[in-house]
This record gives C-alpha cells, sequence and structure tokens, in this order.
C-alpha cells in the first residue's frame, strides 16, 4: 500500500512538473527589441510614450513581454553591433526609434518584422517601396516635417527675412530631405540660404557660431546631430540675437524658438498600437506607414520669446494650435 502511494505522489508530481513547463511554453510570452539611436529629447518622448502604450495594452515585463533595450549612442558602428545582438536574440519584433537605427536592422527584415518610429522619409531611406502597403516587413511611424509650414512663420514673424541659415548632418537621410525642401522654399520667396554641416555634436559649436553671424534666422531639421546639441545651437542663435526654428516640440523645449508640427508623445503611442498588431499577428503589409500630417500645433518656447524680444503677429497669437513651452 506504501509502494503505491510512493508511485501516485510520484506520478502526481511528474504531473504537475509537465503542467507547470506546458505552462510556460504556452504563455505567450512575447520577445521585443528596442534600438534608440541617441539620448535626445524627442527620441526619449518617444520612448517613454511607447513604454507607456504598450503598459495600457496589456503588455507586462517578465509576464508576457520580454524587452531588450538597446542604445546606439549616435554611432552607426554601435548600431551594427546591435543588429547583430538581435539577430542572435531572434525577437518577435524590433522597434527602432529614429532613421539611422532603422535602416541598420532593415537587414534582419528577411526574418523578423520591424517597427520604426520618427523616420522622417521611409521610402528615401529604403525602409519601403510604399507607405500605403509596406513592402519589406517593415512599416512604422514617421514625423515628416512641414518645412513650408514652419519656415510660412517666419515670414510672419520677420517679413523681412532675407538670409536663412540651415544646420545639419549630412549623414541622416531624415535631415538631407527636410534640408532639400527648405532650399526649394528659399528660391520660391527669394531667400538666399547658407549652410553648416556637422558630422557630430563636438562641432556644433563652432558651425552655428559662424552661421549664427550670417543669417536673420536660422532652421534645423529634426536632425539627431542637432537635436543632441540644442542648448549649444539654442543658445548661439539667442547671444546672436537671431530665431531658431526648429523641427520638433522637443526642439523647442530645449531651446529652439519655434516649431509647426506633431506631438511625439502621440507618434510613440502610435508605434506601440502598431507593434501590438504584430505580436497579435497582423502582417506587416497590412499596416500603412502613419504619416503625422494633420492636429500640427506651434510651439513656441517663452524664455526663447522673452530673450529675443519678439512681438508674435496677431495671425499667431490667435491660433488655437499655439502652444508656449
Amino acid at each position: 500500500m506504501k509502494k503505491i502511494l510512493i508511485q501516485l505522489l510520484t506520478c502526481i508530481l511528474l504531473l504537475f512538473v509537465v503542467t507547470g513547463c506546458q505552462s510556460v511554453t504556452d504563455s505567450g510570452m512575447k520577445k521585443v527589441a528596442i534600438v534608440q539611436y541617441v539620448e535626445h529629447t524627442s527620441l526619449d518622448t518617444i520612448k517613454a510614450a511607447f513604454d507607456q502604450e504598450m503598459e495600457e495594452l496589456g503588455y507586462v515585463d517578465g509576464e508576457n513581454v520580454e524587452y531588450i533595450f538597446r542604445n546606439a549612442q549616435g554611432d552607426n558602428s554601435i548600431a551594427a553591433s546591435i543588429t547583430q545582438t538581435f539577430a542572435a536574440e531572434e525577437p518577435d519584433v524590433i522597434m527602432a526609434i529614429a532613421t539611422p537605427v532603422a535602416q541598420s536592422v532593415a537587414s534582419l527584415s528577411d526574418t523578423t518584422p520591424i517597427v520604426f518610429a520618427a523616420v522622417t522619409d521611409p521610402i528615401a531611406s529604403q525602409l519601403t517601396s510604399s507607405l500605403e502597403h509596406p513592402d519589406k516587413n517593415i512599416t512604422g511611424t514617421s514625423d515628416e516635417i512641414q518645412v513650408d509650414l514652419i519656415l510660412d512663420k517666419a515670414m510672419e514673424i520677420d517679413p523681412d527675412l532675407k538670409t536663412l541659415g540651415v544646420i545639419y548632418n549630412k549623414g541622416e537621410t531624415n535631415s538631407v530631405t527636410n534640408i532639400e525642401k527648405a532650399k526649394t522654399y528659399a528660391q520660391e520667396h527669394d531667400l538666399d540660404i547658407v549652410e553648416a554641416t556637422v558630422t557630430n555634436v563636438n562641432e556644433a559649436q563652432s558651425a552655428i557660431d559662424v552661421l549664427a553671424s550670417q543669417c536673420d534666422a536660422v532652421f534645423a531639421p529634426n536632425d539627431n546631430t542637432v537635436a543632441s546639441a540644442m542648448n549649444v545651437v539654442g543658445n548661439a542663435c539667442v547671444k546672436a540675437d537671431i530665431p531658431l526654428y526648429v523641427g520638433a516640440d522637443s526642439m523647442v523645449q530645449d531651446g529652439g524658438f519655434l516649431s509647426v508640427g506633431i506631438n511625439y508623445e502621440e507618434l510613440g503611442r502610435e508605434t506601440a498600437r502598431m507593434v501590438d498588431q504584430i505580436l497579435k499577428g497582423t502582417s506587416v503589409s497590412d499596416i500603412p506607414v502613419k504619416v503625422f500630417k494633420e492636429d500640427l500645433n506651434i510651439y513656441v518656447n517663452q524664455d526663447v520669446l522673452n530673450d529675443l524680444k519678439i512681438q508674435l503677429p496677431e495671425s499667431i497669437l490667435n491660433d488655437k494650435s499655439l502652444e508656449m513651452i
């Protein structure tokens, strides 16, 4: 009888172990790899909003999802190394914040769905051939800058504007696209363009000092290198007594004067919703790239406005979309 009881208890124990293992195997644990190009307010805002939205969608780290987060520190060689790490990790989906890292992990799209965030021009960046029907197992959210609207505001504030400086990193596809738009706008409005290019944040100080001394205003797109050096670029423009128009609300927050654009928190949340769809089985080709072109706001830095002693025209002051930061 005792022997039978021992055998019975052994069987129950084995059944418990097997059942326990099965429950872990079938628990639906997902693996999401996240890579961010560099730390600055725009990208940090996207990451924080993404995390919050994923939590609200029911994903709990360590329970039903495993996150692998890496930061490329603005270095393409580090981004390449991270890409190799992700290949070995075999995640269910990769989320890439900013164009350079999206381009890096794109090499993994044959086997892993990729969702990018804040890619200005996904087609020029060769991440997809179609915004409506992504065809490379890659989709995401685009922060396409409305350059014309930003420069329209510059002309409203200073109708006598003649020389526009632009500062950017030629190595960033997203920046080149927007500078070309600025050049087209300048031609159409008889503005002279003066360029300053940088390859890293250490070059920002000398570049902006020279540029600011030659221009009536400066435009910086949502360039990751410039965004990482906004304290330098913004202060130099204030010192030169000229406005700095920028491509993102977070760049206004960090010392730019004015922007017209999207809310980066919503962009981060939308990116999370796309990742959620993929984790639940939706094909990437059925998730169009989301380009934020509507519900734009005018962002103005109140401190910079005061420092420059600029009087905003009534057309801007009375605009319901105006947000003072």
